[in-house]
């Protein structure tokens, strides 16, 4: 699974320390898929805690599969210092019954549905900062395509929002592989949709009797790549900038194209996904500081959790009277 490090403009714990928690995901992911696997694979189902509240036909098949790496808020460190390796012996699996999967491919799947929850969680939350998260994000299935299907080493940035002169400006998909930085802007709509493009303000969409424009998607592309790239310069980083168009239900016709575009329709779009997905490389240290660079240009709104904002409080009223006006 590719890993979720920023959403829009919601806090995120890759922020915090982006050379620890990739490594961490991964080990996290694959513990847990052989600890699931292993109880399915014996008709059992994985011990759940004691204070864990009993079934109820309420609770929705990803609830009853697992709440994947709870961690106990009164039990984690504070922010301020560095995680340790016996931080992560308190992330936790809960599990309910999976026997409700038939074949293994089905498990993977209720595996896949609940990392995804997961990933939403470490993308909007650190140990001591929340941010509201719009509830369809649980259910884009763009979001899912590109966390489901990508591989570990894989950073995804989902329509980031950048603070640039002091003004936010929300950008579209950016995927960091190893070897390369993807700008990526989608065009979906109806099935069979076909895009005539050009190089004016929009492009013509077509579907059936019907004609509309669309957005000329070459203009958010540029606009990503220049922003992008110049702070990955300034950061002394040498990964290559892709730009793509990406239509997998649809059809991309431009004969007169500019060179360094990536059209990835429907014809195309299979080669270029098993070319991303068949890098075998591990999470690279140029891809990281690619990764810390671009974060620390991007916006994040977000409040204490009430935990911090009672400490906080506490500290406050505890100050001699002097010091307090």
């Amino acid at each position: 699974m590719a890993q979720l490090i920023k959403l829009q403009d919601y806090v995120s714990r890759y922020e915090i320390d982006l050379y620890r928690y990739p490594s961490q995901f991964v080990r996290l992911k694959k513990q847990q898929w052989e600890k699931m696997k292993h109880h399915w694979e014996n008709g059992g189902s994985v011990p759940v805690f004691e204070n864990e509240e009993p079934e109820t036909e309420r609770h929705s098949v990803k609830r009853k599969l697992f709440s994947l790496f709870r961690k106990k808020e009164e039990d984690e460190p504070n922010e301020e210092r560095i995680p340790s390796q016996a931080d992560d012996d308190e992330i936790e699996l809960e599990m309910g019954h999976h026997s409700e999967s038939a074949t293994e491919e089905e498990l993977k799947q209720h595996f896949l549905d609940s990392i995804f929850d997961f990933q939403l969680r470490w993308a909007s939350s650190t140990i001591s900062q929340k941010s509201y998260v719009d509830n369809s994000y649980s259910y884009d299935e763009r979001l899912k395509y590109l966390l489901q299907r990508f591989p570990d080493n894989t950073l995804v940035l989902y329509y980031p929002v950048f603070k640039i002169k002091n003004a936010p400006l929300e950008l579209e998909v950016i995927m960091i592989t190893p070897t390369a930085i993807w700008c990526l802007s989608f065009l979906e709509f109806e099935d069979g949709t076909a895009y005539i493009g050009s190089g004016e303000r929009f492009w013509l969409k077509k579907w059936g009797d019907t004609e509309k424009k669309v957005l000329n998607p070459l203009i958010s592309l540029r606009r990503m790549e220049r922003i992008i790239g110049q702070i990955v310069e300034f950061a002394g980083v040498d990964l290559p900038i892709h730009k793509g168009v990406i239509s997998r239900n649809g059809y991309i016709d431009y004969p007169l194209a500019p060179v360094g575009y990536h059209f990835i329709d429907k014809r195309m779009h299979e080669g270029w996904f098993q070319q991303q997905r068949s890098n075998p490389s591990p999470i690279k240290s140029v891809q990281l500081k690619a990764a810390k660079s671009i974060l620390d240009y991007c916006q994040t709104t977000s409040f204490k959790r009430m935990h911090y904002q009672n400490e906080t409080l506490k500290e406050w009223e505890s100050l001699p009277e002097e010091d307090s006006r």
